[in-house]
């Protein structure tokens, strides 16, 4: 799974920032005030991505450290935000020493790990006595609409057990008590789940599917394993169910 992840990520890094970096950049700020961070504050960026969140918390004032697994990715992050100091590493074996940083933060990252507990226990390893860790997740598809549309569309026109890679389920930590329970175990204390509101604007029409179509890693992998026509069937359903929420040539 790590390695498909992997693979995935190395691939996309424009299409991800054009179809998705609007969208996840509307957590950072929530995300941010959870970890405290402020002037001075020593923070972690891990699963960093294109470096969205290293950048606004060196806005802050913090001294900052991205770390995410893909080459492509970091030299994406450096092209973007030049002068913030990004590296290679992974999330579930970080190549730091213990009790370095005031905060550790994951902007939907830990969605994309095999074993995600290691992450939350590496994270708090990381931390001095006393730091804080804040991770972001989609809500569930009631809510993430986004995913709803194409997964109902798959449900209806395609097959959605495709063999991909087996990882942990995309949702588990949309549930509050999972994110209580994983944090707890991982030894940190009285966590707390705050639930932010989003909202996507995308071109109206196809953008949709092909932004996770081309821009995603595990979706990607269940779109790509129909069939051609089956396909064409889940982009017209998608664009059928986007009407509601189209305004002129744009999707909310």
């Amino acid at each position: 799974f790590r390695n498909f992840e992997l693979a995935g990520w190395e691939e996309i890094p424009t299409q991800y920032h054009q179809a998705f970096g609007e969208l996840t950049s509307q957590a950072i700020e929530p995300l941010l005030d959870a970890a405290r961070a402020r002037k001075g504050t020593k923070l972690l960026d891990v699963a960093c991505g294109p470096g969205y969140v290293s950048a606004l918390a060196t806005k802050r004032g913090a001294i900052v450290l991205g770390i995410d697994f893909s080459k492509s990715m970091l030299e994406q992050a450096k092209q973007l935000h030049p002068g913030i100091d990004f590296r290679e590493g992974d999330a579930e074996q970080l190549p730091l020493g213990g009790g370095l940083f005031d905060a550790v933060v994951m902007n939907f990252g830990i969605l994309h790990l095999g074993q995600p507990e290691k992450a939350l226990l590496e994270a708090y390893r990381v931390l001095r006595s006393g730091g804080r860790c804040a991770f972001s997740v989609w809500c569930d598809p009631r809510e993430t609409i986004g995913f709803a549309i194409v997964l109902r569309a798959v449900e209806a026109h395609g097959e959605p057990r495709v063999a991909l890679p087996e990882g942990p389920p995309f949702f588990r930590y949309s549930n509050p008590e999972e994110c209580t329970r994983g944090l707890t175990a991982a030894g940190f204390e009285s966590p707390a789940v705050r639930k932010i509101s989003q909202t996507w604007r995308l071109p109206a029409g196809d953008a949709l599917f092909y932004a996770m179509r081309d821009s995603t890693v595990r979706t990607a992998g269940l779109l790509r394993a129909q069939k051609p026509t089956v396909l064409d069937k889940i982009r017209e359903a998608m664009r059928t169910e986007l009407v509601k929420y189209t305004r002129g040539e744009i999707v909310e």
